[in-house]
């Protein structure tokens, strides 16, 4: 097939999650709530840790990134499917389809790169802690993000690329609510082995090693904290788990869509909805309920608006 035929297809059209309308809207409705709840909770993370002196050290830097990254994330693909709920025929134009797999795995690379990050700054608060200031600077620190952008933007150009060079000339339906790799590749009209495997060894080899590493770094921090006080212990343990719970979080969804042949598996819609909706959102959120300084320093600043509010309206 000759190149001039390639990309034939324009538009691209979404199954959804459910094709019942009355499903559907008890879906928006839930959405919406979620949203409503827990997004400006991450807003207010990324307030609270700008804007208290208390909350100056490179882990809550890092946090803060991270609840930045997650909204970013959950700007992709949740509105287009809020706003599908309402639409008879769901549809997404090709160049719109390319741009929401680009900044899908953009920021869901540099929110994997991220969270190396913090587990090296785990790793050298645990075992290096009087060069903690040096090793983790605010200058290293503001390195290390952008690496994780360059990291996210490299994967995903990587694997837009792969895609962009395919042929769509016959079906252009999608079954799920947003615009992914695995279901893209299948609509190629064109032998796409070589292609699954270029982007299984970019985006599910990728995953599979971060999440190994992450776990191995974890466990190995836990064993090197028995050697630790008792009280000392408690607290640096009780960030690590928490960071191994959002490892979990992120990954384990991830590896079930990624790592496996590109083929249709059971629950895969409703691992995608945790993965890209729910899931996201709540990363931020698991750091600030098991971390008191946070939790804290949230209060002190609604404290100080509210007093704030109270003196102007007198």
């Amino acid at each position: 097939m000759g190149q001039e035929n390639w990309t034939v297809v324009t538009t691209f059209v979404l199954l959804g999650l459910s094709p019942a309308h009355e499903v559907q809207l008890i879906l928006f409705f839930l959405f919406l709530i979620f949203y409503t709840v827990v997004l400006p909770g991450n807003v207010l993370i990324i307030l609270t840790v700008w804007g208290d002196p208390r909350l100056g050290s490179p882990m809550y830097f890092l946090l803060a990134n991270l609840a930045f990254l997650d909204i970013c994330y959950c700007s992709v693909t949740p509105p287009k499917m809020l706003a599908d709920f309402f639409s008879r025929r769901k549809t997404i134009s090709y160049m719109g389809c390319m741009a929401q797999i680009f900044f899908l795995h953009l920021l869901g690379a540099a929110e994997a790169f991220l969270l190396l990050t913090m587990a090296y700054d785990r790793y050298v608060a645990v075992c290096q802690p009087l060069r903690y200031t040096s090793m983790v600077s605010r200058g290293v620190c503001w390195a290390l993000v952008g690496a994780s952008w360059a990291g996210g933007f490299i994967h995903a150009i990587i694997l837009v690329g792969l895609i962009a060079q395919l042929p769509f000339c016959g079906p252009n339906v999608l079954d799920n609510f947003f615009c992914d790799v695995p279901q893209v590749i299948k609509l190629a009209c064109t032998d796409t082995a070589l292609v699954e495997i270029l982007t299984f060894s970019n985006n599910g080899l990728v995953i599979l090693l971060c999440f190994l590493f992450l776990l191995v770094s974890y466990s190995l921090l836990l064993l090197k904290l028995r050697a630790r006080s008792p009280r000392g212990q408690s607290k640096v343990a009780s960030t690590c788990i928490t960071h191994i719970i959002v490892v979990f979080v992120m990954f384990v969804p991830a590896i079930y869509i990624y790592c496996r042949p590109f083929r249709a598996v059971p629950l895969e819609k409703v691992v995608a909805v945790l993965h890209t909706v729910v899931f996201p959102l709540t990363n931020p959120m698991i750091y600030t309920l098991r971390n008191k300084e946070v939790k804290s320093a949230m209060r002190r600043m609604v404290g100080r608006y509210g007093s704030w509010g109270r003196e102007l309206s007198k």
